[in-house]
């Protein structure tokens, strides 16, 4: 019996769909045309970022939502609940932050009428990295924070364990055209979300928001 391989999906990557000299409303109306992976196709629409272009701060996420790939913004879901939540009790007013994430499409699984997250290869992270790479060119903040694992590969370039390196003010700055960013690795707020109603939420916010401060801290931010 003969076995048929499904081919693997074409991942060109973003670089040709990514504009020379941008600023961050050029690159993210560019956005929209990108076929740089496959993710563009079943998503209802590209997800770019929210925040000043100017913003010394920048927060890096893994992937639009649900609730984002609907609305068409970053993180407006649960999971930027709590991370709104987190951001004001560190004292970091929302106009010194520019919030994006390292893949631009909602990748997914459907049961039933359920739309599951589903997380991005390496590969997607790797076709992504061009819109990245352009945006923090343009903002060049103090400090990048990678928001989980994904994030932090996108940011880092490597894969790193978040417990071991979390809350630390790295000096190795990113390959992503930020210049001498630094880099702070916190746990992805989605990460709270299952911890509703259970022991560990209370320590966990505290902990995100520890590494917030940390992080406003090192941008030069003043606390609230």
């Amino acid at each position: 019996m003969t076995t048929t391989r499904t081919p693997a999906p074409e991942r060109p990557g973003a670089q040709e769909w990514v504009p020379e000299h941008a600023d961050v409303p050029a690159l993210a109306g560019a956005a929209h045309a990108c076929r740089g992976c496959e993710l563009w196709a079943p998503a209802t629409q590209v997800v770019f970022s929210d925040g000043p272009a100017d913003a010394p701060l920048v927060l890096v996420g893994e992937q639009p939502g649900d609730k984002e790939d609907q609305e068409g913004e970053p993180f407006v879901g649960p999971a930027g609940r709590v991370l709104h939540d987190a951001l004001a009790a560190a004292g970091v007013e929302p106009d010194a932050v520019y919030v994006t994430n390292a893949v631009k499409h909602f990748r997914f699984e459907e049961r039933g009428r359920r739309r599951i997250h589903k997380t991005p290869d390496v590969a997607h992270v790797r076709a992504c990295l061009p819109w990245l790479q352009a945006e923090l060119a343009v903002v060049r903040p103090r400090v990048v924070v990678a928001l989980g694992a994904t994030a932090a590969r996108a940011v880092l370039g490597r894969a790193v364990q978040v417990t071991k390196v979390r809350g630390q003010v790295l000096d190795d700055g990113t390959d992503l055209g930020a210049g001498p960013a630094a880099v702070v690795v916190t746990t992805h707020p989605s990460a709270l979300l299952r911890l509703r109603g259970k022991g560990g939420w209370d320590e966990a916010f505290e902990a995100l928001v520890a590494d917030l401060a940390t992080a406003a801290g090192a941008a030069g931010l003043a606390r609230g």
